[in-house]
């Protein structure tokens, strides 16, 4: 088939081999003239064709004077090769699907290079220089709709990789349940963003739990200088042993020189938040904090020999604290030196004068002093707390308005949902906590006392006396008379006594004090002065004496101390009577909300009736006036 050009119009001329020669006749004789067609044409037969084709050349016009004579196109008898071309195509696929495999498994290594390229090479020569893919492939419907589908799941794929790295490079997480379950507290983001140097925790556990490496995972992001490591004590014995390793699980913080153990883990005890901020916050204090807890006044054993305060010495073990009883008899009526704070937890009988002089004189040179006083016991401190203006309350306080039934509690123990603005209650918000059988503390106020009620029942509540035989009796139609203080927390400045050989300035009565104020003001001192040197002084051991006053000792006993915030509570007034950094005050665990319904017995009673009795004898009433209508 060969084809003859005109500048309008091509013409088709058939020359079979057999009649090449008669054609060639014809046309040599040079001038044609066939329809609108006009012009010369000559015919040649190159030798190396041996006579079965040959060469058309001519000039064609349409009607018109040729005023630019141009060849036609010039074809050749198919070349014999081009006819097995499309067969590479199936090779190079076969060779390019190899290459990917072996690059993907094996790595990128020469070969897998060499196939998916050479693959490539063979795909492109027999797709795209053969007859077949000239002519077929590339023209048919489905190569364009299959070129279509390649190019948008390649542009898909390059959106996609756009997007991770952007999510890598600039990563962000969006905490959506309900109570930030797995966002750090406040007060941990805190403590990792104030690290000064490199602070590294390790875990030793040859099982990384996905729990923990998720939490460390949130204090890398908080900090720059936060990183952790988990190492296989087995495959890395020499580390193990240079961190005093025992046993697996052992989590260890260092800072530096610096190493300190965090604590163990279990299976069914995981990497605590509260415990890894304590320990991380811990690394920039200087020395040891001590929390002593009086015995001898029949107060809550703290050893586990009874129900008692063991959960809240263990809780503040992991805090930093090293706890210690504390039995004046033992030590001539004198509060050690390294006490941070005393506690006073539930004492049931008095104590001696000598012991409530002591417990003033630690006051007075800037201690800090915890009471916990149950409703019915009298543990004579009534002439130290009248220095602060603190009066404990004989009555106890009654929860009238329903609330604390829904969690299963009576009128005698109050929820408190409403907090002062305190370092210790500051983040508690609309938090619950709970004391049973509390009575309340009044203040009044004093000259240099700061008070701040940290604890107050809702205005529903009220105050009743109880008998002598313990029986509480009160009239339930009676009026509320809330809120009541529940906890107050005080503070006052110390005053230097600048070397006075005057003993009365040390006493620690109340007469004193205030014959001393009576004498500050007649001499014209100003006590603001004083307050101002004595923040001079270079090193002085506190800057104010600290003392916080619960109506209640049993709300941070075994068994309750994990209730709502009740363990917080205690914590954090230790914690701040300890006078530590406030970012190490207890951070609550968080939890997934209960959304189960809590109903009263009246309540299940009141709804088996109705799904058991009346909705089946309405459906019943309904079906029978239904049939008689019908009749």
């Amino acid at each position: 088939m060969y084809i003859l050009f005109s500048r309008r119009k091509s013409l088709e001329i058939p020359l079979n081999p057999p009649t090449l020669r008669e054609a060639a006749s014809v046309y040599n004789k040079g001038d044609f003239d066939s329809g609108p067609l006009k012009g010369k044409c000559s015919f040649q037969f190159p030798p190396s064709q041996g006579g079965l084709g040959g060469i058309l050349k001519c000039f064609a016009l349409y009607k018109l004077p040729p005023t630019r004579p141009f060849w036609c196109s010039s074809m050749n008898v198919k070349v014999a090769y081009q006819k097995y071309l499309k067969y590479l195509a199936l090779p190079g696929l076969a060779l390019a699907t190899a290459g990917l495999i072996a690059g993907f498994v094996a790595g990128w290594t020469p070969l897998p290079s060499a196939l998916l390229l050479g693959g490539l090479g063979l795909m492109v020569v027999g797709l795209g220089f053969s007859e077949y893919g000239r002519n077929r492939f590339w023209s048919q419907r489905s190569t364009e709709a299959g070129a279509n589908a390649l190019v948008s799941v390649l542009a898909v794929l390059a959106i996609l990789g756009l997007v991770n790295f952007l999510a890598v490079r600039y990563s962000s997480r969006v905490d959506l349940t309900e109570n930030q379950i797995f966002t750090l507290a406040p007060e941990s983001q805190q403590v990792v963003q104030a690290l000064a140097e490199p602070t590294r925790v390790l875990v030793f556990d040859p099982n990384q739990n996905p729990q923990d490496r998720q939490l460390l995972e949130s204090y890398r992001r908080a900090g720059n200088n936060f990183t952790f490591e988990f190492v296989n004590p087995y495959d890395n014995p020499r580390l193990a042993q240079d961190f005093n390793v025992t046993q697996p699980g052992m989590v260890f913080v260092e800072q530096g020189d610096t190493r300190r153990p965090v604590q163990t883990l279990t299976p069914s005890d995981r990497l605590s938040e509260r415990t890894l901020t304590n320990s991380l916050a811990q690394l920039g204090t200087e020395s040891a904090l001590t929390a002593y807890f009086t015995q001898g006044h029949q107060e809550f054993a703290i050893d586990g020999s009874e129900t008692g305060f063991l959960q809240a010495a263990t809780a503040l073990g992991e805090k930093g604290f090293t706890v210690e009883p504390l039995d004046f008899a033992n030590t001539a009526a004198v509060v050690p030196e390294d006490a941070s704070v005393v506690i006073v937890a539930g004492p049931a009988t008095e104590f001696f004068d000598a012991e409530v002089e002591a417990l003033q004189t630690y006051l007075d040179r800037g201690g800090s002093v915890m009471l916990m006083i149950d409703p019915r016991t009298n543990p004579n401190l009534d002439s130290l707390l009248d220095l602060w203006g603190v009066t404990l309350d004989d009555r106890i306080v009654l929860d009238t308005s329903g609330t604390g039934q829904l969690v299963g509690l009576g009128p005698a123990a109050p929820l408190v949902t409403d907090y002062g603005d305190h370092p210790i209650t500051r983040d508690f918000g609309t938090g619950r906590s709970f004391f049973p059988l509390v009575r309340p503390v009044n203040v009044e106020e004093v000259p240099g006392v700061t008070a701040v009620s940290i604890l107050n029942s809702n205005a529903q509540s009220r105050a009743e006396a109880l008998s002598a035989e313990g029986e509480l009796q009160f009239d339930e139609n009676a009026p509320p008379s809330g809120p009541y203080s529940l906890g107050v927390a005080l503070s006052r400045p110390i005053r230097e006594n600048n070397g006075s050989d005057d003993p009365a300035a040390d006493s620690p009565s109340a007469d004193s004090t205030i014959e001393e104020g009576a004498e500050a003001e007649t001499e014209g001192s100003d006590p603001l002065e004083d307050l101002v040197d004595s923040s001079s002084e270079e090193d002085p051991v506190s800057q104010e004496a600290r003392l916080v006053v619960i109506g209640n000792a049993s709300f941070a006993t075994d068994g309750l101390f994990d209730q709502q915030l009740n363990g917080d509570v205690f914590l954090n007034s230790v914690s701040w009577l300890g006078q530590a950094n406030d970012a190490t005050l207890s951070i609550r665990p968080r939890e997934v909300t209960n959304r189960r319904i809590v109903m009263t017995v009246q309540q299940q009673i009141g709804l088996g009736v109705f799904a058991l009795l009346i909705l089946p004898l309405v459906g019943i009433i309904l079906a029978v006036l239904l049939w008689l209508k019908r009749r």
